[in-house]
């Protein structure tokens, strides 16, 4: 019935490239750096490592924030692609019968259409049940696989686990790295048939992504669990989505082929390496394999022209003043899809250190600081959720005022630097806070503002695209007021089902100019590991 699949993706990388530089040397003021970043260049991957503080007070032991920034370069032609190896998985439940359904295959057959002849495809469909419609096949004959998806009708139950299971098993069929590997599920509901907890879909998940299977979780209307969505596509290297109305699926579905269609690079390994006098403090808002003094962060791919960025919370040992001393070594490889290499980059960054608060506020990293601030508030917003969810409103309603409050301050402080797209992203995660604050109280809209809240942190958190530049996140709300459009750079990992564990907000070397320091009941949250939120 379909045609079988030899070996399109089969060519192998045949050389590497290696390309170390110096980096960016911090030195007393911003400006001066010793030497420029590794910018993306035509077929390669552009390094930036920086601190928030480049400029560290002498004599104190400090916090300081690390951010490691990759970004992609540009793809000219779509016939210079990798081709792509992607299961589409639908939930074909009895809660999708009528328009949700037939929205969910006009989303399929658009997806197919997109594909061209060197893609491999497969479809899953699972109710009760899981059914292969589509074995993993060439997307030669693409009429017989969008008359086979036209043939969807609902059945029962909902066995989510198991869809997204096998849907990684048609992908493994024919596994390459030269190929965009990715399962693609939308469901509009519960997972009620199998495995059914975040924990178990983040298992799931991360199983995929060792075997650079990326995972994007679609959620439809307001009945399905968004924490089951987001632990499974958190830890994916795919992207999540509330999709409110059946009609936008379509939209949904070519924001998301925008980007599967435009990866650059994919496996990468990314070191970092700190230096004695550097410890660790943990990973903000991604996921990484801390050992000692060694750090080593996940990331599945990376689109034509899209940044993703890492950051890492370190502390740093007393220096004395006009001293110079290493902070970190960045190692970075990755397939090249472009070149078909294993490329190769190298950075460090250094800290000065100085007696004069004058000098250390002014060699402040604005961009740095900004980006940094967008994950701390993000952490803020998931603990507002875990406490909406465990009846602290009005805890809840002061984090997500704070945040609004600190957003503000530094989307003024981006303006006063010239940094005006910056802080306009700011300014729109900003209102979304303050939007929250208003309407967490109300139980009736609770749901709704639930599932837009999960939604909005897991795209600040995976800084998500779809477009391969940025990301459109959109809050509607016909159940309310508001209506908040979110651009996003960027990619990360992250974790759920929430946690409401200790979250340390306290940033003692990062306050400047206008920015008031935090109130002390945001500067910590008791700990309390065993909140995991389940709705």
């Amino acid at each position: 019935m379909y045609s079988t699949f030899s070996s399109s993706c089969s060519s192998s990388f045949s050389s590497t490239h290696s390309i170390r530089t110096p980096g960016l040397w911090v030195a007393a003021i911003v400006a001066a750096s010793l030497a420029a970043p590794v910018t993306a260049s035509a077929e390669q991957v552009g390094l930036d490592v920086r601190l928030v503080n480049p400029v560290m007070k002498a004599g104190q032991k400090e916090t300081n924030y690390l951010r490691i920034s990759l970004t992609g370069f540009d793809m000219e032609a779509q016939e210079q692609r990798s081709p792509v190896n992607v299961a589409i998985v639908l939930d074909h439940s009895g809660s999708m019968q009528g328009d949700k359904l037939e929205q969910a295959k006009r989303a399929a057959i658009t997806a197919v259409d997109r594909l061209s002849d060197q893609d491999i495809v497969s479809v899953v469909i699972y109710d009760s049940n899981v059914e292969v419609l589509v074995p993993a096949t060439k997307a030669v004959d693409r009429d017989q696989i969008k008359s086979a998806i036209r043939k969807i009708s609902a059945g029962s139950s909902t066995a989510l686990f198991a869809g997204v299971s096998k849907g990684g098993a048609e992908v493994r069929k024919f596994l390459q790295s030269q190929c965009v590997n990715r399962v693609i599920l939308l469901s509009d509901g519960l997972a009620n048939v199998g495995p059914d907890s975040p924990q178990d879909l983040e298992g799931l998940g991360r199983s995929l992504m060792k075997e650079d299977i990326s995972v994007t979780a679609l959620g439809l209307g307001l009945g399905y669990n968004e924490d089951l969505m987001v632990a499974l596509a958190s830890v994916g290297g795919g992207n999540h989505a509330f999709i409110e109305s059946a009609d936008d699926l379509v939209g949904i579905f070519n924001k998301e082929f925008d980007g599967l269609l435009s990866v650059v690079a994919n496996q990468f390994e990314i070191e970092v390496q700190l230096a004695d006098s550097v410890r660790p403090v943990r990973m903000v808002g991604c996921d990484g394999d801390i050992e000692g003094r060694s750090i080593r962060i996940p990331l599945a791919q990376l689109y034509a022209q899209q940044e993703r960025y890492f950051v890492v919370e370190v502390e740093v040992d007393p220096g004395e003043s006009g001293t110079t001393r290493p902070v970190a070594d960045v190692e970075v490889s990755y397939q090249n899809l472009q070149t078909q290499t294993r490329d190769m980059l190298a950075s460090h960054v250094e800290v000065r250190f100085s007696e004069s608060t004058a000098a250390v506020q002014s060699a402040l990293d604005v961009e740095t600081y900004a980006y940094c601030m967008l994950q701390l508030s993000n952490e803020r917003n998931r603990h507002a959720t875990a406490l909406r969810d465990a009846g602290e409103v009005e805890k809840a309603q002061e984090l997500l005022n704070l945040n609004a409050q600190v957003l503000n301050e530094v989307e003024l402080q981006c303006e006063a630097n010239g940094l005006t797209e910056l802080g306009a992203k700011l300014g729109k995660v900003e209102e979304s806070n303050d939007y929250q604050a208003r309407v967490i109280a109300d139980e009736s809209k609770w749901n709704y503002s639930r599932k837009g809240m999960r939604a909005l942190q897991n795209s600040l958190q995976q800084q998500q695209t779809y477009s391969g530049i940025r990301a459109d996140v959109q809050v509607h709300s016909k159940q309310g007021d508001a209506k908040v459009n979110v651009e996003l750079k960027g990619g990360g990992g992250g974790s759920a089902p929430i946690q409401s564990g200790p979250l340390q907000f306290s940033l003692p070397s990062l306050k400047i100019g206008t920015l008031r320091s935090l109130p002390q009941s945001a500067t910590s949250v008791p700990a309390d590991d065993d909140s995991s939120v389940k709705p």
